[in-house]
């Protein structure tokens, strides 16, 4: 069965042949080109067998085996070539045409739309250095362009008289029907000749990944609308799986594993004249997946360049709702901001590589533009904007198609909406800097009150509050209905950074998104986000309580939940004693020759002797709370 060779050569171009090779080979990279392994067609202890993704085949040193992607695929798994060209297919998303003489015929026509385009170029090139050309080559010199530049990109211009185009294809004996067909020509439906699609217009060809022409984008040089016009979609060219510029940035992009998007046609050239090598644009439009997995095949966090105004951030948020669902292990985007009135093209000429350089340092990861996304100005002083908040992030992380990325999002918004709400704590002192047996202490609070010996008290402090913790969690767990009653109070709560501080934002989220699930429903949902050890564990250690279980009234759960948060809320805060032993002794420890300082070690035993008694009284609060005591400890 025959393919056409536009086909497979883009199916070569959109499979990694390192991805494909890596699946039976245990690959080593040497840079982002290349890779080496051992040779899975003949046994070798040194590794012979390389894979080079620029050049998009294997070679063995040893047996001397060498083929591409669709070869590797026929000898490792013993197909033959239409069935590897077929799994390939399927997996790069790819419709396999079908041999028919309808299909031999677009393949024949396929190679004459592209050697149209390729005569086009060319004519446009020449253009350029003629008379004709002028005005164009002008334009770009003002823009600052080099001659080197101009030819690298092979840029051209279209001459304005509407014919000059024509006559030329029609000379080389091109066919106008492929003339028009390749975008080249227009027909008017009023049946009047045809004529140059591009008039009067510095042009860009657009290029496929082997440097072969396929479309152009034009620049009018007068007044007039549209500024830029592209070609219309042929059998060539499909805008959605193209980046300009991207024959010349994949080198240095996979070597570098760092690929930079830029907006325009001129932000891609401005920049490689300027030495930054790896920039590519779309034509016009969002990023699409196929432009995606395009840029994630050259690096694996792309940066997005986007101009800092409104517009830079509406499309800034079109690319991140784009990329979210398919995020992968490694695989994300960046995002770079462009001063006011700045665009790369004229950043680079102002103030050179060092200068772009400088504004890409300060870029931003794709979970910050989502936070900012779904934050976007709106106003959180009301427990129903709140809610809404939460729901409304809970919503485009789950969005995220891959399991373990969306669970590494929900823990990272987890722990950004507990700062948000988190209540932030007034110190009661704020001493200078003092030794207090031998580590330095500033005394913001409790916690600073750790000193020589009282490490043992201090712990039996933070058991007491985590086994708080754990109760209101396993209460709201078996009792949602209480979530909604008491989302505020909880909410303001400051749990300790970690399991139980990420298990109670899924709480709060869960019950936002789904406020009518049972006990066992919300169970179900919370092992799905990845909290099935963390529930395990809860059970395990407050299981004793009863208030806590499904079967407690729910008249019983909230008064056993709305006393523990009390008690936590009264002993989380620093008692007056506490803070003046405290000023106490840093003023000791900071002047030995201050009045008192001789009682420092009365004063240390003090501050230990009252942060022990800390936890008994939270101890005894706790006791009365129905079925902690020890004479209740069984159902």
């Amino acid at each position: 069965m025959a393919f056409p060779p536009r086909f497979l050569e883009e199916l070569r171009g959109r499979v990694s042949i390192t991805d494909i090779v890596g699946r039976r080979v245990r690959l080593i990279r040497k840079g982002r080109g290349e890779a080496t392994g051992l040779c899975p067609f003949h046994n070798e202890k040194t590794p012979s067998f390389t894979v080079s993704e620029d050049k998009g085949f294997f070679h063995c040193f040893g047996c001397g085996v060498h083929g591409d992607v669709i070869g590797f695929v026929m000898r490792s798994e013993g197909l033959e070539f239409p069935q590897a060209v077929e799994k390939l297919a399927g997996e790069a998303g790819m419709q396999v045409p079908r041999e028919t003489p309808e299909e031999r015929e677009r393949a024949e026509r396929q190679a004459t739309l592209g050697g149209a385009v390729e005569f086009a170029a060319k004519f446009y090139e020449q253009q350029l250095r003629a008379s004709a050309g002028r005005a164009g080559l002008e334009y770009l010199k003002r823009r600052e362009l080099s001659d080197d530049t101009m030819r690298r990109f092979r840029l051209g211009h279209a001459p304005d008289t509407g014919h000059a185009l024509k006559a030329a294809l029609e000379k080389a004996g091109i066919p106008e029907a492929i003339s028009i067909e390749a975008g080249l020509l227009i027909k008017p439906e009023d049946g009047r000749p045809c004529f140059d699609r591009f008039r009067g217009r510095v042009m860009f060809p657009i290029l496929d990944r082997k440097g072969q022409a396929i479309a152009f984008g034009g620049r009018i040089l007068d007044q007039g609308e549209p500024k830029y016009l592209n070609s219309p979609e042929t059998p060539l060219f499909h805008k959605g799986r193209v980046l300009y510029g991207l024959n010349h940035a994949q080198k240095t992009a996979r070597e570098t594993n760092e690929i930079i998007v830029v907006e325009g046609y001129m932000d891609v050239i401005a920049l490689a004249q300027a030495g930054i090598s790896n920039a590519v644009a779309p034509l016009g439009t969002a990023l699409t997946e196929d432009q995606l997995a395009l840029l994630w095949r050259m690096a694996q966090e792309p940066i997005l360049c986007f101009d800092g105004d409104n517009a830079g951030q509406r499309a800034a948020a079109r690319a991140a709702d784009r990329a979210i669902p398919l995020l992968k292990p490694g695989l994300s985007l960046r995002f770079a901001w462009m001063p006011a009135g700045e665009d790369p093209d004229s950043l680079v000429r102002a103030k050179g590589a060092t200068g772009f350089r400088d504004e890409l340092a300060r870029m931003e990861p794709l979970v910050d533009v989502l936070w900012q996304q779904v934050l976007a100005d709106r106003p959180l002083d009301t427990p129903e904007r709140r809610a809404g908040f939460r729901r409304d992030l809970a919503e485009a992380v789950a969005r995220i198609a891959d399991k373990s990325v969306a669970d590494a999002y929900r823990q990272e918004t987890y722990r950004r909406l507990d700062e948000l709400f988190r209540p932030q704590p007034k110190p009661a002192f704020q001493g200078n800097q003092g030794q207090f047996g031998g580590q330095k202490s500033k005394f913001p609070g409790r916690q600073a009150l750790v000193p020589v010996g009282g490490e043992a008290a201090r712990r039996g402090l933070a058991n007491v509050q985590r086994n708080a913790y754990e109760l209101i969690l396993i209460t709201l767990v078996n009792h949602p209905d209480l979530i909604s009653r008491h989302c505020e109070m909880v909410g303001e709560v400051a749990f300790p950074r970690g399991d139980l501080d990420s298990l109670k934002g899924a709480i709060i989220d869960l019950a936002a998104g789904q406020p009518h699930l049972d006990s066992k429903g919300f169970r179900n949902h919370l092992n799905d986000l990845g909290f099935a050890g963390t529930l395990e564990a809860l059970v395990a250690r407050t299981g004793h309580m009863r208030f806590t279980l499904p079967s407690a009234e729910l008249n019983s759960a909230e008064e056993g939940l709305l006393h523990v948060i009390g008690v936590l809320r009264e002993r989380l805060s620093v008692k007056p004693e506490l803070t003046a032993t405290a000023q106490a002794l840093e003023a000791a420890m900071a002047n030995p020759a201050s009045p008192g300082s001789e009682n420092v070690a009365l004063l240390r035993f003090e501050a230990q002797r009252q942060v022990s008694m800390e936890g008994e009284s939270q101890r005894r609060d706790l006791d009365r709370v129905p079925g902690w005591g020890s004479e209740d400890k069984t159902i």
